[in-house]
């Protein structure tokens, strides 16, 4: 089997490769494993989906409060 550094997938995913170790870090990259400080990932992975947001954008954000939206009312 192949294996690839986060540099070289983070070319192929379009995403940096710190953000490929926390990835790895977290279990969501199956087959993934650490070498010394390097993480190998098997070449054949597929780019985890992005559990940070959500398709619409809300994600983490909390709704105004009445008196918050009483003052953007024109």
């Amino acid at each position: 089997m192949e294996y690839l550094t986060t540099a070289e997938m983070s070319v192929q995913w379009n995403i940096t490769p710190r953000r490929i170790g926390v990835l790895c870090a977290d279990g969501r990259i199956d087959g993934a494993i650490k070498k010394g400080k390097t993480w190998l990932i098997p070449a054949d992975s597929k780019k985890p989906s992005d559990k940070r947001f959500n398709k619409h954008g809300t994600e983490g954000k909390k709704p105004l409060s009445k008196s918050v939206s009483k003052e953007m009312e024109p």
